[in-house]
């Protein structure tokens, strides 16, 4: 086994498994009262570059950087109003995710571990509002 086969992304499953669990992640939003305000009407582009992004973020192709550049999540989150309360939702609908997908569960609290500090850096705001033009 290479060292690129114990990438999380790899042992997630490669492209296929991420993508799957992003849509169940994005279906879950959708279902949100609370969070799904706070997305774009549209949210297949959302979907898509979740997907890219994760993948780099987790050992994979840098697709995202070849797609959109340099990450830059704060910058490209600071639109959008997030809350503590919400970055917390993000993080327990990205978890069920992964539950729903049987990610074993190391692996999984792995991928939550690294994820919850970068979810609480897009906080922004202690307000909860809707989009901007929402």
């Amino acid at each position: 086994m290479t060292a690129q086969q114990h990438t999380p992304f790899q042992r997630l499953g490669g492209r296929d498994a991420l993508v799957a669990i992003v849509e169940t992640f994005y279906d879950r939003i959708e279902g949100d009262p609370e969070l799904r305000p706070v997305f774009p009407p549209d949210l297949q582009p959302g979907r898509d570059k979740q997907a890219a992004f994760l993948e780099q973020w987790m050992g994979g192709e840098p697709r995202y950087s070849q797609i959109y550049g340099e990450p830059a999540l704060r910058r490209r989150h600071r639109p959008f109003a997030i809350t503590e309360r919400g970055a917390e939702r993000w993080l327990e609908h990205f978890a069920a995710a992964l539950e729903a997908h049987e990610v074993e569960q190391a692996l999984a609290r792995e991928i939550m571990d690294a994820l919850r500090p970068i979810a609480l850096r897009m906080v922004n705001t202690t307000e909860v509002r809707t989009r901007p033009g929402a």
